[in-house]
């Protein structure tokens, strides 16, 4: 009977400590989003900004894509039949 004693206070101590290691993961990881959140704002901050700076040139995007999207279905089509 000891032993069972024992045995059920390591593994209590074990599970504590894989608790532990998991609260303390996640803590790491939320921080890690939290930065990578700000990364996120940064880089759409500057990609509007270059978009408002081509639209001010002249480059209407909306097409341009449009014109991509249709060369890579011709592409697509193409590919599918060849």
């Amino acid at each position: 009977m000891a032993k069972k004693s024992a045995k059920k206070g390591k593994s209590d101590g074990s599970k504590d400590e894989q608790i532990g290691f998991h609260k303390g993961a996640l803590t790491t990881l939320a921080k890690e989003r939290e930065e990578m959140m700000k990364i996120l704002t940064i880089v759409e901050q500057l990609m509007q900004m270059h978009i408002k700076a081509l639209k001010e040139l002249g480059v209407d995007l909306a097409a341009e894509a449009k014109k991509i999207k249709s060369a890579k279905g011709k592409q697509a089509l193409e590919e599918s039949l060849g």
